[in-house]
């Protein structure tokens, strides 16, 4: 029972996890951003919406990100609740009532430190819905 390749290529999703590689010093952590930001530019399409990426915790949960209008939006599972404290520490404010953080884009290189160890892989995402969620 062999598929085709062109079965294949159906069944796969368009976007698979990569695994993460830590980030040592704010400069690969720059680095790592330069990369994500064209990754996004060649294979998310102009007509695409709620494009970011994910990180998959290695202790459970998942982080959504998105940047926009200088701000950060993080969308944080409930198994991932247990990274709130991390985040409000980053972003010295207060958690949000929803799963929906607004943190000023200034830290985004703060964020991604602080996440590195954390992070077991990232996915591309498309279709996530970002400005459709509560939050408060």
């Amino acid at each position: 029972m062999h598929d085709s390749p062109d079965q294949d290529e159906t069944a796969r999703p368009r976007f698979r996890p990569v695994p993460w590689t830590g980030l040592e010093t704010p400069a690969d952590v720059e680095l790592w951003i330069a990369e994500h930001n064209l990754a996004l530019q060649e294979h998310i399409r102009p007509n695409e919406t709620g494009f970011g990426v994910k990180f998959t915790l290695a202790e459970g949960g998942d982080i959504f990100m998105q940047t926009v209008d200088n701000a950060i939006v993080l969308d944080v599972t409930p198994d991932a609740d247990w990274v709130a404290p991390l985040i409000t520490a980053i972003a010295r404010a207060e958690p949000p009532k929803g799963s929906l953080w607004i943190l000023p884009d200034d830290k985004l290189v703060q964020l991604i430190m602080g996440l590195s160890s954390l992070i077991a892989s990232t996915t591309l995402v498309v279709d996530h819905p970002f400005s459709r969620r509560r939050m408060f």
